[in-house]
């Protein structure tokens, strides 16, 4: 669902893009042609410069097209945005979220996808597994309904910040509790109902409400076959220069090392590789060659629940 996010913010800024649809699964033949071994979806691509993760991307997005950015301009309000992304993705709002799926979708039934999920999260994915789990993590999102109910929209606000309008702290916030909210047999209507909730069920649908007049504003997306895709990056320039190691990073990695990066919160067992071209507080980039047609593609991932190792001789990373 975090591709959603991505989806809302180009559409609320009315940034038109082409999109190429993946499979839910793996394998992933148009991302693997590029070069990128990454498994979590979405990626994004501008130019030859490859984007993973969607905080990043989103970081990305306001930095290209700063004229009608949505984040937030004063300190104190950068804090509530950062601080909101940070407790829905590392303070366990999004591990739970995929906790309580209707045990009815045919996805469990199918050993394929019970398989991916499994090299997806390190752990297992059985319908007995989300039986026992299920009751804790149903706890756990009523009271980040709470928070929301009690704190941030108590007020009657419209929109997290108080802002005339929709927010990048609004998408970041939301997209969990959106979600959910749709996706029938996720929450047991006794506990999240409406009458329990009413003003985090009024921002899910005010936010709904103005994603569809973006959308209906903007032109018809253009969707892309795999080779269209892998043509167009390819033949495209960077939009961003090589960049700088820097040199007071305490992994103390040098420009051109050859190094791996890789997610370690999920997905962790697939490893991008390339040369380091760039390496900041918050993110690396890596060289690497395309394998359809040769091209090469820088990159990118933050420095957040990643992990960068030198490559050592033998090919492997060291330890």
């Amino acid at each position: 669902m975090q591709n959603g996010c991505v989806i809302w913010y180009l559409t609320l800024r009315g940034i038109e893009y082409a999109e190429c649809i993946q499979p839910i699964a793996l394998p992933r033949g148009d991302l693997s042609a590029l070069g990128v071994k990454y498994r979590r979806i979405p990626v994004l691509s501008m130019g030859r410069d490859i984007y993973c993760d969607t905080r990043l991307i989103l970081e990305k997005l306001e930095k290209k097209f700063p004229s009608g950015a949505l984040g937030a301009s004063q300190p104190d309000q950068k804090a509530v945005e950062k601080l909101l992304e940070k407790w829905i993705i590392d303070g366990g709002i999004f591990s739970r979220t995929s906790q309580v799926l209707p045990l009815e979708m045919p996805l469990f039934s199918d050993p394929n996808f019970v398989k991916d999920r499994e090299d997806y999260i390190g752990r297992s994915f059985t319908k007995e597994d989300y039986v026992k789990g299920r009751p804790e993590a149903l706890a756990h999102l009523r009271e980040a309904f709470q928070l929301l109910e009690s704190t941030l929209l108590a007020d009657g606000r419209n929109w997290v910040l108080n802002t005339p309008k929709v927010s990048l702290a609004d998408i970041e916030a939301i997209w969990p509790f959106h979600w959910l909210s749709g996706l029938e047999g996720a929450l047991p209507p006794s506990l999240f109902g409406k009458e329990a909730f009413p003003k985090v069920y009024a921002w899910i649908e005010r936010f709904s409400a103005t994603v569809k007049a973006a959308e209906d504003s903007m032109p018809k997306v253009t969707n892309l076959e795999g080779a269209e895709a892998i043509k167009s990056i390819t033949q495209a320039d960077f939009v961003e220069p090589g960049g700088d190691v820097d040199e007071q990073d305490p992994l103390a990695l040098t420009k051109g090392q050859e190094v791996e990066s890789w997610p370690t919160d999920s997905g962790s067992n697939h490893r991008d590789r390339g040369q380091l071209i760039a390496l900041t507080r918050q993110e690396v980039v890596l060289k690497t060659q395309a394998k359809v047609g040769g091209a090469d593609v820088h990159i990118h991932h933050p420095r957040t629940n990643f992990r960068i190792q030198p490559v050592n001789s033998d090919n492997e990373s060291k330890l």
